[in-house]
């Protein structure tokens, strides 16, 4: 019996990124309200290395090939969702991928690895040794806090008109591969129904990637010794151990996530990692008809391509509207 390709999504600038085993597709609508579409083959990260698509170890990977896919998924949405000043060609960024992974990987550690932890340490100089790292209760509070910064910032920025549109579009998404993966025809009326919310979603993810920290932390950082007499220093050494931790981290909470999307999982997994569903109510939104399409499109390409039905090559196309690109398709 085969088995249906995996596919993964996400939201971008008036549009939407779809990505199967072998394909990658940006679809965008444009402000005259055509729609630009970038196909191309995918070629997984070292295929040549086949220990990286291992359980366990394959989260890793998939976490850094995803950031590159968004990078470069946004680059193309922002040059082609905004119709640009005369005197301001595109409103695309400048910055290589690379380099604008390299800030936000920077802002996370930051704000997600370094401030929770140093807002733990501070408050264990308030309320005493029951703080101290190598006891449960510092990455408790520690995983609280990084929750809470998490949130704090999701519900920040869901308040712009900008994120009201992203997270249509990201609505939009969840519906097109709830469609997908119940069988049924890529049209509007039958995507229509779906929620919004999707166990497989990188919201959901991010919550499960918080509750591994933790656990992880638990179980490793009680047996690290005292790396520096001073006591803020020795912190900052700690942050610095985390860094190569997320790695495992988000292998472990790939494979949860990835269980928790199955028929299979026990009933245990579910509860755990169901307040990433109800983060998800904040990261999605009821999409129009239009955003809709926008989504079936992009996964009817990339489906297209993953089983061989598609001829095009590499590059981008335009439509005038969503019944052109799919008499294209």
């Amino acid at each position: 019996m085969l088995t249906k390709p995996y596919i993964g999504g996400q939201a971008v600038i008036e549009g939407v990124m779809m990505r199967s085993p072998k394909s990658f597709v940006v679809a965008v609508r444009r402000p005259d309200n055509s729609i630009a579409i970038r196909e191309q083959q995918w070629v997984a990260l070292l295929p040549f290395l086949p220990f990286l698509r291992w359980p366990l170890v394959r989260g890793a990977v998939v976490l850094v090939e995803s950031l590159h896919n968004g990078f470069s998924a946004l680059k193309f949405s922002a040059d082609h969702a905004v119709t640009p000043r005369a005197d301001e060609p595109s409103r695309g960024s400048d910055l290589p991928v690379g380099a604008m992974m390299g800030i936000v990987t920077l802002a996370v550690v930051t704000l997600f690895i370094a401030v929770p932890h140093l807002l733990t340490y501070g408050l264990g100089k308030i309320v005493g040794p029951v703080l101290d790292t190598q006891g449960v209760l510092f990455h408790v509070a520690d995983g609280l806090a990084r929750l809470g910064l998490l949130l704090g910032y999701i519900v920040l920025i869901s308040r712009t008109r900008e994120a009201g549109r992203l997270f249509q579009y990201h609505g939009a998404e969840h519906k097109a591969i709830w469609t997908y993966e119940s069988g049924l025809p890529l049209s509007v009326a039958n995507a229509r129904p779906f929620t919004t919310l999707h166990p497989r979603c990188g919201t959901s993810f991010l919550f499960v990637v918080v509750l591994v920290a933790v656990l992880i932390h638990l179980a490793l950082f009680p047996f690290i010794p005292r790396l520096h007499p001073n006591g803020l220093v020795n912190q900052l050494l700690l942050v610095l151990i985390k860094i190569p931790v997320a790695f495992p981290i988000a292998g472990v909470a790939y494979e949860l996530q990835r269980l928790s999307a199955s028929d299979r999982c026990p009933r245990v997994i579910q509860w755990l990692t169901r307040p990433g569903l109800w983060m998800q109510r904040i990261t999605t939104r009821e999409p129009s008809d239009q955003q809709l399409e926008i989504a079936l499109v992009a996964l009817e390409r990339a489906l297209s391509r993953e089983q061989g039905r598609s001829k095009r090559p590499d590059g981008v196309a335009y439509y005038a509207d969503y019944s052109g690109a799919l008499e294209a398709a």
